[in-house]
Order: C-alpha cells, then sequence, then structure tokens
C-alpha cells in the first residue's frame, strides 16, 4: 500500500483542533473527507501533532495509506478542491516508505507566537496574534526569554502515559 506525506496549511478558527472529535469539525476529519472523495477510500490520516482548537498552522505534516497508487498532483490538487471552500491547503504531496510516521519521524517542531502590544483592537491579526493592551516591559521580556534559548529538556511538562521519546 502506497504511503503519503502530506503537507498542511490551516486557519484553525472555526475548527475544534486538529483531531477527528464529535462537537465540531476537524482538520483531520476535513482532509479524509477529501481524500475519500478523490479516492473512494475510507482513510485515516496522522499528523506529527495535535493542535487545538482555533490553532492555526503553516506547515503540518500528516501521512496516511492508499490501496492504489495516485499522482502526487492528483492527491494534492484533488484534496484542495474538495476542500474549498475552507481555510485549509495543502501545500505538497510526497510518496513515503513505509517505516515513515508523521508523528514518530519528526526531528523538529516549531512554534510561532505572535503578541501585538498595542492600544488599538486587532483587526488584520484578530485570530493570529494575542492583543496585550497595556504596555509591556520589553527589557524584562528580553531577560526572561534568555532562559527560553537553546535546547531544553522538557520532560517534565509530559503527562504520564505520553509516549514521545
Amino acid at each position: 500500500m502506497p504511503k503519503f506525506k502530506i503537507t498542511v496549511e490551516y486557519d484553525g478558527t472555526e475548527f475544534v483542533g486538529w483531531q477527528r472529535q464529535k462537537n465540531g469539525p476537524s482538520i483531520q476529519s476535513s482532509i479524509e473527507d477529501a481524500i475519500k472523495k478523490i479516492t473512494s477510500e475510507t482513510v485515516n490520516i496522522f499528523g506529527a501533532g495535535r493542535t487545538d482548537s482555533g490553532v492555526h498552522a503553516k506547515g503540518q505534516v500528516a501521512h496516511f495509506e492508499l490501496s492504489n497508487k495516485i499522482s502526487l498532483d492528483n492527491i494534492r490538487d484533488g484534496i484542495n478542491q474538495h476542500l474549498r471552500p475552507l481555510p485549509i491547503a495543502i501545500l505538497d504531496a510526497k510518496e513515503v516508505n513505509g517505516d515513515f510516521h508523521a508523528r514518530f519521524s519528526a526531528q523538529l517542531r516549531s512554534y510561532e507566537y505572535l503578541i501585538i502590544n498595542r492600544r488599538s483592537p486587532l483587526t488584520l491579526y484578530k485570530n493570529q496574534a494575542w492583543g496585550v493592551f497595556k504596555q509591556l516591559n520589553i527589557n524584562a521580556m528580553k531577560k526572561a526569554a534568555i532562559n527560553f534559548e537553546g535546547k531544553h529538556d522538557f520532560n517534565g511538562f509530559r503527562s504520564i502515559d505520553c509516549q514521545a521519546s
């Protein structure tokens, strides 16, 4: 069975998060529904991580298997066609070997947090940034940020049943 890796971009504002849930639309279920429309196959896609409700992604990686081979252009363009008008786009599709797993093969994860510090309300960045309307102490923030530089062991923040290594 061919296995495919896709790179996904989305605005998560109107979604319950990445993971399929009964209480609302998810990124995962939206993509799975689009794949079914182009392949007539019911698939499970596996993401490199699970974003929460309202969280966006610029390059979320996921994978899925199909029983038949399909061109990479048809995967990307076909899924995108069936995702319209949802704010989800498949940026790239690649065939990968059977050992690949979006979550466990990931070598890097990066997160970006945008803070806009001004008195005026957010318009363009309304759902993409945290608006802080009081004056921030930038010097104190720079001093605190030094503690986040470099590599760190965050094992103490994991749940007891976390499978990550």
